[in-house]
């Protein structure tokens, strides 16, 4: 029988650690590494409604994105938030990892199912996980089109987001529609901003909070860039300088999807019994217009 050593080595093979971020906190959160696992979960985060459910299925091990432990805390006591999960975990038997940005980054990765969803191939990242290979490299060819002189080691490369092309240029209303059929629902849906009937087709896209990419996209000759948790002030002066048109989903939307993939690698190189935890985990759960 596996043990959650063996399910972390399986993960750490496709999502290696030394691709995380300086800042993130990846790997095996709790839970013994020498203990049997017969079956394992799947989720984002990690709330106390996921960790319970993890428990409730029987699980022995809970595989999340979003780490628990982001930040140093003093205490894990149960009547605080986080211990409270960490506790429900321990408890009940269930490890806890995570694959944060190494998963981002990862080919493929969490960034390769979103550009996948939304009807493009996941060429370039618009940030290498080797900045060197982005060096001397055109946005663009003589034609207009993206990506097209990127070096072979370049258009695999891992790295955060991605960049490619849709089969043919659509509005971006119609793109926009794409995406909200393509993803995860949640309450607020998406939106997008720039000129609804702009023709696009090469689309930038980054899993989960993006702003700080909207220069780059624009500097890789994008028509639209597609992210999460965008604001105000950073997208009116990103489009007043010229730059793409941008989307905004929920986090959860654009990443969930990862869930599968995972899966489906550990049940693949495991043979242990698998469970996505369907939860929606993202917290916006009121969305309202001005009535008429």
């Amino acid at each position: 029988m596996a043990t959650v050593n063996d399910v972390r080595e399986v993960i750490e093979r496709a999502y290696p650690p030394h691709l995380a971020e300086d800042w993130d906190a990846v790997g095996l959160i709790c839970g013994d590494p020498a203990v049997s696992v017969s079956k394992v979960a799947f989720a984002l985060d990690c709330t106390q409604a996921v960790a319970q459910r993890a428990v409730d299925i029987g699980a022995q091990m809970l595989v999340v994105h979003h780490p628990l432990l982001m930040r140093g805390v003093t205490s894990v006591a149960a009547d605080t938030p986080k211990g409270k999960v960490i506790h429900t975990l321990i408890r009940g038997g269930v490890a806890l990892m995570a694959a944060h940005t190494n998963a981002d980054k990862a080919r493929p990765g969490v960034n390769d199912v979103l550009a996948e969803l939304v009807g493009i191939a996941p060429g370039r990242p618009l940030v290498p996980a080797d900045p060197a290979l982005a060096q001397d490299t055109p946005a663009k060819d003589a034609a207009g089109d993206a990506c097209a002189q990127d070096a072979p080691a370049l258009a695999k490369a891992p790295g955060l987001g991605r960049l490619g092309q849709l089969p043919e240029a659509i509005t971006l209303r119609e793109f926009t529609q794409r995406v909200a059929n393509a993803l995860p629902e949640t309450e607020w849906g998406v939106r997008a901003a720039g000129d609804p009937d702009q023709l696009v087709r090469t689309v930038a896209v980054s899993s989960g909070s993006g702003d700080s990419f909207l220069e780059t996209a624009a500097a890789l000759g994008a028509d639209v860039y597609l992210t999460s948790d965008l604001r105000h002030h950073p997208v009116d002066e990103h489009l007043r300088a010229g730059g793409p048109a941008v989307i905004d989903t929920a986090h959860w939307a654009s990443e969930f999807p990862w869930t599968r993939q995972v899966r489906d690698i550990v049940s693949a190189q495991t043979g242990l019994e698998t469970e996505i935890i369907e939860l929606r985990t993202d917290p916006w759960t009121v969305h309202a217009k001005k009535e008429n």
